[in-house]
């Protein structure tokens, strides 16, 4: 055994041909994947249909897509959808065995490993293992990057997919019985222990993003003397306000205007140079990243003069991610609103756009978003809800005070999630590494290593 960078290798290796793969130690064998699993897709049910499937004391779990965690690779068993074991026209993926999304937006980036009989959706597909084979190992396989890579160069279609038949002739690296065990049981090992520290991470993030949340909510309704006295606001979304604070709304305090529909503006008409055109999905983190900006002519940009961005401009999502707002603190000399998006601009000097950025980002707006549904599920929030829109607002110097007061704090409670993101990735790409190194036989699992697994 050699020691390679703290790395356990192998002491001969030898050329794989493969790619993706690269060397593997010599006494490893390539075998494509179809001589060591067998492979199925499963059985879609359509929405009329699902009634009928329900538990009973003779019905298995049926697994969409949508019950596989693409992050943890767990399996939501309890869907609510069963089916029949006397139900010949479902296929069955058996207990330890592989789930791998093989279509659609989710291709290659949802896999699960399931410890009981399950029926499942025909966009899963199914690896069973054969007689000498350790089904655990092919799934840990095809978690790898690089796996994932030459999985992505096989799709085809508009939807995208992987078609069976090119899944089952892809090759991968295969040891003996006994030491495909002995991976597969470090790599449990290992890999349960980075999942539990990642999980630990991600509930530390959902509490912070929680703790901001409240932050945000009690400067912009309370404001920031605790012992400020508080009088009834008579808005739902509201609450108790300061006794010297006002009720604003939206309609009566601000400009609001959109793009009429396109004005007949259409993609092909977007340039790579001119004056800048927003859409909602520049937006990044509360501002606009104008490097992704598309661009239009002078003309097109002359036609609008009433949606042109100032300095100072808030600018809000009405369609699809409903509520996402940017705020203008520098912009191009020349900026135009795409469709769906919404500028919102103080009428008086006495309102502070900075304030209501805040206002927006809290609980009293969601609130405010959720009764306007009236019951009913909105893909959207019009001009005249958003324009009906009420708030505590507050003198000015309040106002800068309490904006001043989030820019900091979030900023602090923004630097300490990312953190926590930034050390999820670290975590997640060691234990993709790890996962790659041990089953291609970069690195070697010892008798020992398997030892201290138990």
């Amino acid at each position: 055994m050699k020691t390679i960078n703290n790395i356990k290798t192998y002491d001969k290796y030898k050329d794989s041909g493969i790619e993706w793969i690269g060397e593997i130690p010599f006494d490893w064998n390539i075998r494509k994947i179809k001589y060591c699993c067998n492979l199925y897709t499963g059985n879609s049910i359509s929405d009329d249909e699902k009634d009928n499937y329900i538990l009973n004391e003779n019905s298995i779990p049926y697994i969409a897509t949508k019950d596989i965690d693409a992050d943890t690779n767990s399996i939501n068993y309890d869907n609510g959808l069963y089916i029949p074991l006397n139900n010949k026209d479902f296929k069955i993926a058996p207990s330890n065995s592989s789930l791998l999304c093989i279509e659609g937006g989710s291709a290659g980036k949802k896999i699960g490993f399931t410890d009981k009989d399950v029926c499942f959706v025909n966009k899963l597909c199914c690896f069973s293992s054969k007689e000498n084979f350790n089904s655990k190992f092919l799934y840990y396989i095809l978690q790898s990057d690089e796996f994932l890579t030459d999985f992505n160069l096989k799709m085809t279609g508009l939807i995208g997919g992987v078609s069976q038949i090119a899944i089952k002739n892809i090759s991968i690296a295969t040891p003996k019985i006994e030491e495909q065990n002995r991976i597969t049981n470090y790599l449990d090992k290992k890999c349960g222990e980075v999942d539990r520290v990642v999980e630990v991470q991600k509930l530390i993030i959902e509490k912070l993003k929680e703790y901001k949340q409240s932050v945000i909510t009690e400067a912009v309704t309370k404001g920031l003397d605790k012992n400020a006295p508080l009088k009834d606001s008579s808005i739902e979304w509201i609450g108790k306000i300061p006794q010297d604070w006002e009720i604003g709304r939206i309609k009566y305090n601000y400009y609001l205007k959109g793009r009429i529909g396109w004005q007949g503006l259409k993609a092909s008409e977007f340039l790579d140079e001119g004056a800048y055109l927003i859409t909602g999905t520049d937006f990044l983190n509360g501002r606009v990243n104008w490097e992704t900006c598309y661009h239009i002519s002078e003309e097109r940009y002359n036609e609008a003069p009433e949606i042109h961005v100032k300095r100072d401009d808030l600018l809000i999502t009405k369609d699809g991610t409903v509520g996402k707002i940017a705020y203008i603190d520098n912009k191009p000399e020349k900026v135009s609103l795409n469709s769906h998006l919404l500028i919102i601009r103080p009428n008086n000097k006495n309102y502070k756009n900075r304030f209501l950025y805040w206002v927006i980002q809290s609980e009293i707006f969601e609130k405010y978003y959720q009764l306007s549904q009236n019951g009913t599920i909105m893909a959207s929030l019009s001009q005249e809800k958003i324009s009906n829109f009420s708030f505590a607002l507050p003198e000015k110097d309040t106002q800068i005070k309490v904006s001043e007061y989030l820019d900091k704090k979030c900023s602090e409670i923004d630097k300490a999630i990312s953190e926590k993101e930034v050390l999820i990735e670290k975590l997640t790409q060691y234990k993709k590494s790890l996962i790659y190194e041990c089953v291609t036989g970069k690195r070697r699992v010892s008798e020992r290593h398997c030892e201290e697994c138990k």
